[in-house]
Protein backbone atom coordinates (compact mmCIF):
# COMPACT_ATOMS: atom_id res chain seq x y z
CA UNK A 1 0.00 0.00 0.00
CA UNK A 2 3.01 2.09 0.77
CA UNK A 3 4.07 2.03 -2.74
CA UNK A 4 0.27 3.58 -4.04
CA UNK A 5 1.05 6.80 -1.95
CA UNK A 6 4.75 7.15 -3.63
CA UNK A 7 3.19 6.25 -7.27
CA UNK A 8 0.64 9.19 -6.32
CA UNK A 9 3.02 11.63 -5.66
CA UNK A 10 5.38 10.86 -8.74
CA UNK A 11 2.44 11.21 -11.05
CA UNK A 12 1.59 14.63 -9.66
CA UNK A 13 5.36 15.77 -10.21
CA UNK A 14 5.48 14.14 -13.59
CA UNK A 15 1.53 15.86 -14.92
CA UNK A 16 2.28 19.23 -12.96
CA UNK A 17 1.44 21.91 -15.16
CA UNK A 18 3.99 24.80 -15.04
CA UNK A 19 3.83 28.83 -16.91
CA UNK A 20 4.21 29.10 -20.40
CA UNK A 21 4.13 24.82 -20.87
CA UNK A 22 1.66 24.92 -23.26
CA UNK A 23 3.19 27.00 -25.93
CA UNK A 24 6.41 27.49 -26.38
CA UNK A 25 7.91 30.81 -27.51
CA UNK A 26 10.14 31.04 -30.76
CA UNK A 27 11.54 34.15 -31.45
CA UNK A 28 10.64 34.03 -34.79
CA UNK A 29 6.81 33.27 -33.74
CA UNK A 30 6.69 36.51 -31.25
CA UNK A 31 7.91 38.53 -33.88
CA UNK A 32 5.41 37.52 -36.89
CA UNK A 33 2.37 37.59 -34.33
CA UNK A 34 3.32 41.09 -33.02
CA UNK A 35 3.46 42.70 -36.24
CA UNK A 36 -0.36 41.23 -36.82
CA UNK A 37 0.38 38.31 -39.09
CA UNK A 38 -0.15 34.53 -38.44
CA UNK A 39 1.53 31.14 -38.41
CA UNK A 40 0.71 28.44 -40.71
CA UNK A 41 1.91 24.57 -41.45
CA UNK A 42 2.49 24.63 -45.87
CA UNK A 43 2.18 27.17 -47.66
CA UNK A 44 -0.12 30.53 -47.33
CA UNK A 45 -3.85 30.87 -48.96
CA UNK A 46 -3.50 32.52 -51.91
CA UNK A 47 -4.48 36.12 -50.69
CA UNK A 48 -1.38 35.87 -48.56
CA UNK A 49 2.75 35.94 -48.84
CA UNK A 50 4.81 33.81 -46.89
CA UNK A 51 7.10 36.65 -45.26
CA UNK A 52 9.25 34.42 -42.76
CA UNK A 53 9.11 31.53 -40.81
CA UNK A 54 7.55 30.68 -37.12
CA UNK A 55 8.19 27.92 -34.64
CA UNK A 56 12.08 28.04 -35.60
CA UNK A 57 11.73 27.41 -39.26
CA UNK A 58 8.71 24.86 -38.93
CA UNK A 59 6.23 26.83 -39.91
CA UNK A 60 5.22 29.32 -42.78
CA UNK A 61 4.26 33.18 -41.06
CA UNK A 62 1.67 34.43 -43.75
CA UNK A 63 0.44 38.45 -44.55
CA UNK A 64 -1.15 40.15 -46.76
Amino acid sequence: MKILYLLFAVFLLLFQATSGSADPLFPDTVECRSQGKFCRVGVCPPTFAATGTCHGGLLHCCSK
